[in-house]
């Protein structure tokens, strides 16, 4: 059995936070990207907040945001943990009196352990998948030997995860975590609720 935890993100309807939470999810995870088909309002993400039971860590995600837009999202939204997608520099996810993890997007080429390195203050490192101009949803995973084998950070591995190969990955990478949005869709923002179960099932009962 398996103690990894599992994160849905891309939330944005009550009933999908809690059928996650029912199926055994540890996060619950809210995009503040505009771009994204995922996008919440701050209001919607209040919501959904006020209906988790407790011991559900609430996720932000952000990509390249401004400190002001930051800020009020922040000052409206109850967030446990930050999670910055973009270009964010250490600075940029210090200061706001909440812990945050870093999303890496990886390429063949990345110094992996030295990119981790580079932001001290982290709770943990998130490996996703790289694309041009995309950062992160993509629904693809990537080669993951190009993880080295001992990080200074909690590593929450996201990527092209699904019921189907999460088994294979918990046991291939022995992260700290999962990440998974697209692998768990009826369609983009809206979870199926079986695939949600199926998922977490195919955590727990992972070797590690």
């Amino acid at each position: 059995m398996s103690a990894v935890r599992s994160k849905i993100c891309g939330i944005t309807r009550i009933e999908d936070a809690l059928a996650a939470v029912e199926a055994g999810a540890d996060a619950i995870g809210f995009v503040f990207y505009a771009k994204s088909p995922r996008a919440v309002s701050v209001q919607q993400a209040r919501a959904i907040i006020q209906a988790l039971p407790p011991f559900v860590t609430s996720v932000g995600l952000f990509v390249n945001a401004s400190r002001c837009e930051l800020g009020e999202i922040l000052d409206a939204v109850p967030l446990d943990l930050l999670q910055f997608h973009g270009d964010e520099t250490v600075e940029d996810c210090e200061g706001w009196h909440r812990p945050y993890i870093k999303a890496l997007r990886v390429k063949a080429s990345d110094d992996i352990a030295a990119a981790v390195d580079a932001y001290p203050s982290a709770s943990g490192v998130l490996l996703d998948t790289y694309v041009e101009g995309v950062p992160g949803g993509t629904g693809e995973a990537f080669d993951w030997s190009l993880i080295p084998q001992s990080l200074s950070k909690p590593l929450i591995l996201a990527g092209g995860l699904t019921a189907e190969n999460v088994a294979d990955a918990v046991a291939r990478v022995k992260p700290y975590a999962v990440d998974v949005s697209g692998g768990v869709e009826a369609s983009k923002g809206i979870k199926d609720h079986a695939k949600v179960r199926a998922f977490i099932d195919a955590v727990r009962k992972a070797p590690y």
